[in-house]
């Protein structure tokens, strides 16, 4: 029988097994005993000692040490430790054909014969080698069985949060209570609380931490005392609060301090403090900048709000100055009784309110004060309710500008009929003078016809008393009337001249007669006349309306009515020659070029190009995407805060939380900056997420428009406003699926590379106008109008020579040989002005 000791079985191998097996015996025997020991160290570190009763502590002592002794008992008596032989018998287990067992094993039979022997001693060494290579045995520490609640993870989740929101400390703490003692934790034999007003922020001051003789705490501060120990061992004396207190023994106090005075705990370890109270200062508010009117016509007011602890709330509240009001023709009546409009201020919708500037952004273009005096008081509110109101600031209301006369007129007969009923007759007479020849006023039959309709309208409901309602549907008629003369015309004008082109187009196709060519051809120049009188009208309009500044850049300027009129007596020319398929082409540039025509003066501003209206749709496109989220923001606060935000959807958002939106007021049509496009406050989330998707499709239409191809910078900025597209594309999704949160990451991501894709394209406009010297301001065109065709300042006294140095540079014959190459292709090209052709000649003769 071979020796256990001698058995060839790794050491550190048996060892590991063995503390294996000695931890599942600790396990299984002491895991109560752990449990209950984890279970009183996290009560002592959470503090739970210093909330009840002393009383209740030592009994709770008590039972918790009989329950360790039970515990360690069943334990001693349930623990077995481990021997080696049942280490080894563990280790056997995990072997195949257990090498152990079979080292200690004696040959029985066949020890006489020599073969027997060497295979047996064969088979021994095989199992030797087999024993070699045991490994340690995993121990079974699961409980399960025996602790089928999981009554040991409880304990421990309890003792971990006893550590992280606990102290170590405070289980010294249990050491000093005796029976009948009266301290509170480690500190004196009473304890205080200054709990300031929630609004301030201020954090809750612990009394027996405030060493000097004076407390300063905000007025509206709560502070509680509580005594311990036998009644009537301390006592307060206050007189800070309303009604104060002498000498007052409860077991525990509380009062509000409202004014300064003096605080006394009389008895053991008493404190004596003079209170000071710091009073809450009214918020301040006043206008930043005066009144202006945007460019649609909303009215922009900034105001600077300011509060020690924080704005609110504001409102603005405006008046009609009756005094300041020109009391002639219309407004000589007196006016009918109108409520006064009261908006809400935009509060910003994160950062600081102690002191902010916002915008009041407003649209009282269809309100019946509209360019007439008013007076606007804003008015703001704390968290304390303490309300403050700004000088009263006295303007105009601005509100939308009508260049166009008649449009003008109809506005004004509005502003008389909303003025008083009393102005029915009048304003009625005043319409029927206007249309008396409208041949010569009215430039759209349709206008005209909705005007004489209206004037029917006016006079049968004037005939028989005008009413509130149905003076409110002549106003929001002859609105409508204005609004269709003042944009109207240039549509109608454009309508008429897609007519032409489509017949004339028609024409051709059919094979129509020279009279017909002829005729078709008079009807193309004649819209075209009118389309290009529409245009010049509105952009000398918009010149005066932005104060002189220039509406067209030099380069518009260069096509005359008399290359358009080139133009089409070419197209008649192939047509009658019946070179059709040239014709067709011609028309087809024809129109395209009149196409880009009206889309530079939709923009509203003629003079700009095409990189600056890619910037302000880009710009249009990210105020629209800021209001998107802040209304997206303000959907997620509701859902956990139901109600909080009401009274906010009907006031302003500021210019950190997109663009204002007041609440609805009489008279008002328009819509803020901002609103949504349906006229409700709160939109769902599916509505959200229509409206993402338009803006979505919007910017890819912006991004194939987008200008500066093949340049580092335009392929930056076409870069941005992809992922600008992903982002919206993913906070769409998010919006369909009601994930808020995710909406509005998205959200901010698209915002953030909508500006990276704008600063590219700003760099790429910069950088192409630099390439391009002399069309970089108004002052560079109209220097350039005055400059001969290769750009030198004209001479003296009108001479064509000049002492200013052309050619710039060292290598000065290669610019010039490039200079005359030009001048020659110039040249060849016959289609240019006779007038430019003889002067490229001359230029070819005398260099």
């Amino acid at each position: 029988m071979t020796d256990r000791s001698h058995l060839p079985i790794p050491r550190f191998s048996l060892l590991l097994t063995r503390a294996g097996m000695l931890a599942e015996q600790v396990q299984r025997a002491f895991w109560p005993f752990e449990s209950i020991l984890l279970l009183a160290l996290a009560a002592l570190m959470l503090g739970l000692q210093d909330m009840v009763r002393v009383e209740t502590v030592w009994v709770s002592a008590a039972i918790c040490l009989l329950a360790l002794a039970i515990a360690a008992v069943w334990g001693v008596r349930r623990f077995h430790f481990p021997t080696r032989a049942e280490a080894l018998v563990r280790l056997d287990e995990t072997l195949p054909g257990r090498p152990i067992q079979a080292l200690l094993d004696e040959q029985a039979i066949g020890a006489m014969d020599a073969d027997s022997v060497a295979l047996w001693r064969a088979h021994q060494a095989r199992m030797a080698a087999r024993a070699a290579r045991a490994e340690p045995v995993r121990p079974d520490l699961s409980l399960a069985a025996r602790d089928p609640f999981a009554l040991r993870y409880a304990a421990l989740l309890a003792l971990v949060v006893g550590v992280l929101f606990g102290s170590v400390w405070r289980v010294g703490s249990v050491t000093e209570m005796t029976p009948g003692a009266a301290v509170a934790g480690q500190g004196p034999s009473w304890e205080g609380w200054v709990e300031p007003p929630r609004y301030t922020g201020l954090p809750t001051l612990y009394l027996a931490d405030q060493s000097g003789p004076t407390l300063e705490v905000p007025q509206g501060s709560r502070i509680t005392l509580r005594f311990y120990g036998e009644v009537g061992a301390h006592s307060l004396t206050e007189t800070s609060s309303g009604s104060g207190a002498e000498a007052a023994t409860g077991p525990e106090q509380d009062f509000v301090a409202e004014r300064s005075g003096r605080l006394s705990i009389e008895g053991p370890a008493g404190r004596d403090w003079a209170v000071k109270i710091i009073a809450d200062s009214l918020p301040e508010i006043e206008i930043a900048e005066p009144a202006t009117a945007e460019a649609g016509g909303q009215m922009k007011l900034p105001f600077t709000a300011r509060d020690d602890y924080g704005v609110v709330s504001g409102s603005a509240l405006i008046e009609l100055d009756l005094d300041a009001v020109d009391r002639r023709y219309g407004l000589a009546a007196a006016p009918d009784p109108r409520e006064p409009v009261s908006v809400q201020l935009p509060m910003p919708i994160t950062g600081d309110r102690n002191e902010f500037t916002e915008d009041l952004i407003e649209d009282f273009s269809q309100h019946p004060w509209a360019h007439l005096p008013v007076k606007i008081t804003l008015s703001v509110r704390d968290a304390a309710e303490q309300m403050s109101d700004a000088t009263p600031y006295l303007t105009a209301l601005p509100a939308r500008r009508f260049f166009d006369p008649l449009a003008a007129a109809v506005i004004e007969q509005r502003r008389d009929l909303l003025w008083s009923r009393t102005n029915a007759p009048r304003v009625a007479q005043l319409l029927r003078a206007v249309s008396h020849r409208p041949e010569d006023i009215f430039r759209s039959e349709t206008a005209y016809l909705r005007l004489r309709y209206i004037l029917r309208r006016l006079e049968t409901f004037s005939d028989f008393g005008l009413k509130p309602e149905q003076q409110a549907e002549i106003a929001q008629a002859l609105w409508d009337l204005a609004i269709l003369i003042e944009e109207g015309t240039l549509a109608d004008a454009l309508e008429r001249m897609r007519r032409a082109q489509e017949r004339l187009t028609e024409a051709m196709k059919n094979g129509a007669s020279d009279e017909e060519i002829a005729d078709l051809m008079q009807e193309l120049r004649e819209a075209t006349d009118d389309y290009l009188r529409q245009l010049q009208r509105l952009a000398q309009e918009d010149m005066n309306g932005q104060q002189g500044q220039q509406n067209q850049n030099g380069e518009t300027m260069q096509m005359t009515q008399d290359d358009l009129q080139r133009m089409m007596d070419r197209i008649q020319e192939l047509m009658e020659q019946g070179r059709m398929a040239e014709a067709q082409q011609a028309l087809e540039e024809f129109q395209q070029m009149m196409e880009n025509m009206r889309v530079t003066q939709g923009q509203g501003q003629g003079n700009q190009s095409e990189g600056q209206q890619a910037m302000e749709g880009l710009a249009e496109t990210l105020r629209e995407q800021q209001g998107l989220s802040d209304e997206a923001f303000r959907d997620l606060q509701e859902q956990f805060n139901p109600g909080a935000q009401a009274g906010e959807n009907q006031g302003n958002q500021g210019r950190s939380g997109g663009q204002g939106r007041g609440q609805s007021h009489e008279g008002q049509g328009g819509r803020g900056q901002g609103s949504d496009p349906s006229g409700e406050g709160q939109q769902g989330q599916g509505s959200l997420a229509d409206r993402q998707q338009a803006l979505r499709d919007e910017l890819n239409r912006q991004e194939q428009a987008l200008p500066g191809a093949g340049t580092a910078e335009g392929d930056a900025a076409r870069e941005s406003l992809g992922r600008a597209g992903r982002a919206m594309d993913e906070a769409e999704e998010a919006l369909r699926s009601d994930d808020l949160a995710e909406a509005i990451d998205r959200q901010s991501e698209a915002m953030e590379a909508l500006r990276e894709g704008m600063r590219a394209l700003g760099e790429a406009m910069a950088q192409n106008q630099q390439n391009q010297p002399g069309q970089g301001t108004q002052e560079g065109d109209m220097q350039a109008n005055n400059r001969d065709p290769l750009g030198r300042n004209p001479g003296a006294a009108g001479s064509i020579s000049t002492d200013e140095n052309l050619l710039q540079g060292d290598d000065v014959y290669r610019r010039a040989r490039e200079l005359l190459d030009e001048i020659r292709r110039r040249t060849g090209e016959t289609d240019r002005p006779r007038i430019e052709l003889e002067y490229l000649k001359r230029l070819l003769e005398r260099f």
